[in-house]
């Protein structure tokens, strides 16, 4: 006999919905997966604020955006609760704690990067990304490579990044068309991969529950979305506006918000499939920080709560140092913006889609079409972020190049790393962890073997 579940919430206070968003953003850790398992725990299971199915419909969707879906999702049931400002509130809240606490560790990195004790964390850690960067293409890969076609998909777009240097969006672009227009001849071939399945399990009934009626804000209407798009525009006009008011259209800061918006657009299938895009324009094009430093950047992102995507923050924040963009004097407040200026152009597409769409998908609970395009684009991401793994392997184990040394040491830890993720399932925190201890112990030994 199993207890009878208690009732369900009738009403959950701004307030209260308020203090979890916020705990939400301190305690994000693990990645989408993570994030959404904890989502799920917290507003299905135990609060049921949300039954299991609405959740997984919402999720659904937020997975065929552009963007982080874990903080898209957190931004939908948030708007669903309680309208626009609940929606804003809930998403800001999960990227404004792990903002700070980037902005923190980057200035950490740039002024003390050098002594000791940091660098041979950084120097552990380092292996560490470059594993967990092969084993999300694996991850990826099983979930999305599931006949030859996809096979094909994500080793042409391996070899059309390594060996002919194509542009990220050209490569997503002629993705996402093969998925159409494939999908029309063989529409079994282009069906989207793994997925959410629907629900077995009840937890309850919930505060918005299967069969609770869409409220009045969540309804669609050609004037709201119209408003929505209107406002998103409008802002993101102003801020670009300012900064080629103020600093000009070449400047740094207008730059990093121009180059970020269209990165923004392109963050299908997670943060390690934009990483390379970032790469080739933060890194080869503008030059605002270096491969080492992208390098650690991804590390300190995988440490902190929130979606991984914030690293995007830290190469901002380094850039906007490095380049000076409010003179030698201003070095942090000139980071800082950067940083911010990022993560604006960075996010709001996301609130966009969701209070822009909510509407949308609330209008029907069934299965939601066009997702061919996306699982043709998922293909095309695994070779993607495997030439980004190849790209981060190279750079660590010969630091000065092919004709330099090769760094044993590092290949060591790597190859333990990939053991621990592979074999043992490791946790990403317990992995960074000892892989820093590690990469301490050798920095600090190193001067008694020399």
């Amino acid at each position: 006999m199993h207890p009878a579940p208690s009732p369900a919430p009738t009403s959950v206070p701004f307030r209260d919905a308020f203090l979890f968003w916020l705990k939400l953003g301190f305690i994000s850790f693990g990645g989408p997966a993570g994030q959404i398992a904890i989502m799920h725990a917290e507003l299905v299971e135990r609060r049921r604020w949300i039954s299991e199915n609405r959740f997984l419909h919402a999720l659904n969707y937020c997975m065929l955006l552009p963007g982080p879906e874990a903080q898209q999702l957190a931004t939908y049931i948030g708007w669903l609760m309680h309208r626009t400002w609940g929606g804003i509130v809930a998403g800001t809240l999960f990227v404004l704690p792990s903002l700070f606490i980037l902005i923190g560790l980057s200035w950490v990195y740039l002024r003390f990067g050098d002594v000791p004790v940091v660098a041979g964390i950084f120097y552990g850690i380092k292996p560490a990304v470059t594993a967990l960067v092969l084993h999300a293409a694996h991850r990826i890969g099983t979930r999305a490579l599931k006949n030859g076609w996809m096979w094909g998909i994500a080793a042409a777009s391996f070899v059309a990044i390594f060996a002919f240097d194509t542009p990220f969006p050209a490569i997503v672009l002629a993705a996402g068309l093969i998925g159409y227009f494939g999908a029309q001849r063989w529409p079994a071939v282009f069906a989207l991969g793994g997925g959410h399945a629907s629900a077995h399990k009840g937890y309850g009934p919930a505060l918005i529950d299967d069969d609770t009626p869409t409220p009045a804000h969540a309804r669609f209407s050609r004037v709201h979305l119209v408003k929505v798009l209107v406002a998103g525009l409008v802002l993101w006009l102003a801020a670009m506006g300012l900064l080629v008011a103020t600093q000009g259209w070449h400047g740094t800061l207008t730059q990093m918000g121009w180059f970020f918006t269209k990165a923004a657009m392109l963050t299908f299938g997670g943060a390690y499939a934009v990483l390379p895009y970032v790469y080739q324009g933060a890194v080869e094009h503008y030059q605002w920080l270096s491969a080492p430093q992208m390098i650690d950047g991804l590390a300190l992102g995988e440490t902190t709560p929130g979606p991984l995507i914030m690293v995007v923050a830290f190469v901002g924040f380094v850039g906007g140092w490095l380049q000076q963009v409010w003179g030698p004097d201003a070095l942090f407040a000139g980071a800082v913006a950067a940083a911010t200026v990022v993560t604006f152009v960075t996010f709001l597409p996301s609130f966009i889609f969701i209070l822009a769409g909510g509407p949308l998908v609330e209008a029907t609970h069934g299965k939601l079409g066009f997702t061919a395009p996306l699982s043709a684009i998922t293909a095309a991401v695994v070779g993607v972020i495997l030439n980004l793994a190849l790209f981060f392997a190279y750079h660590l184990l010969w630091p000065q190049g092919f004709g330099g040394h090769f760094d044993a040491v590092s290949a060591v830890i790597a190859v333990g790393a990939l053991v621990a993720l592979f074999r043992f399932k490791l946790g990403v925190m317990p992995l960074l962890g000892g892989c820093a201890l590690v990469g301490l112990a050798v920095k600090l030994a190193t001067p008694y073997f020399a």
